[in-house]
């Protein structure tokens, strides 16, 4: 790589030094590439460490980079687009759904699913895991609550393997007429376990999407899915279709 000085420039030294970075992200690494370490970088753009780690800071928080640790800095995956557009309606499971089915189980939902559901605080719901992955990394997990109510031709579930249960469910799920959905979304922080399954520490910042699904006049399934803050961006588009964006300023046709 060649050796590129920055010129005086009147907005702050390590901004500049972010926008030169990001081209060169988009030139010359491809996703997952490691990042040369911060002595050469600095040399190469000719900058003090602390402004390089102040532009590196800022490319984070902006989703181009990641710092792993034992691994160093790498480039990002695309970022996963939240849609929050309610126009077009499908079933988990449905289409071209890009969730994968880890697991199911019958356990009681959370208090305020249960509330939303109309389900005793007792009563047993089936509780379908999910996970969406972007080139190779987690970026979102999902608890899909099914009251039986809505299932209620699905016969005993009778296999060891838990992806299997989990797309049984989702298959019966889908024999009601859907008849609309809605999405709320939120700011959170990741709890443990959600940390644990998104490679995240506990407490980074995360996007938290509930939707209610409806059939038959009432709210027949709900799903809380966690993205993390730093792959995913909201979508506002009427399809209500998820995009997946190349970074903060090109977007995938």
């Amino acid at each position: 790589m060649g050796t590129t000085q920055l010129e005086s420039v009147p907005e702050p030294k390590y901004w500049h030094l972010k926008t030169v970075l990001s081209e060169a992200l988009d030139s010359e690494f491809s996703v997952g590439e490691i990042l040369p370490n911060e002595r050469d970088l600095a040399a190469r753009f000719g900058v003090a460490r602390a402004t390089l780690r102040q532009a590196l800071e800022q490319l984070e928080l902006e989703g181009r980079l990641q710092r792993r640790r034992g691994v160093g800095t790498t480039v990002a995956p695309p970022r996963v687009g939240v849609a929050v557009g309610t126009e077009q309606h499908a079933w988990p499971g449905a289409g071209e759904d890009a969730w994968q089915s880890v697991d199911c189980v019958l356990a009681a939902p959370p208090a305020a699913v249960a509330d939303v559901l109309e389900t005793g605080s007792e009563e047993l719901v089936h509780t379908v895991r999910r996970s969406r992955v972007s080139h190779g990394q987690p970026v979102a997990a999902e608890l899909l609550y099914i009251p039986e109510s809505s299932v209620p031709d699905l016969s005993a579930i009778d296999t060891p393997s838990a992806t299997a249960r989990a797309r049984a469910v989702l298959r019966e799920l889908q024999r009601l007429e859907l008849e609309g959905q809605d999405r709320a979304v939120e700011l959170g922080s990741a709890r443990a376990d959600d940390a644990k399954e998104l490679d995240r520490l506990p407490g980074a910042p995360v996007l938290v999407v509930t939707t209610r699904f409806f059939a038959e006049g009432r709210t027949a399934a709900v799903s809380v899915a966690t993205y993390r803050a730093d792959t995913c961006r909201l979508t506002f588009a009427d399809s209500g279709n998820v995009e997946i964006h190349h970074g903060p300023e090109r977007q995938a046709s």
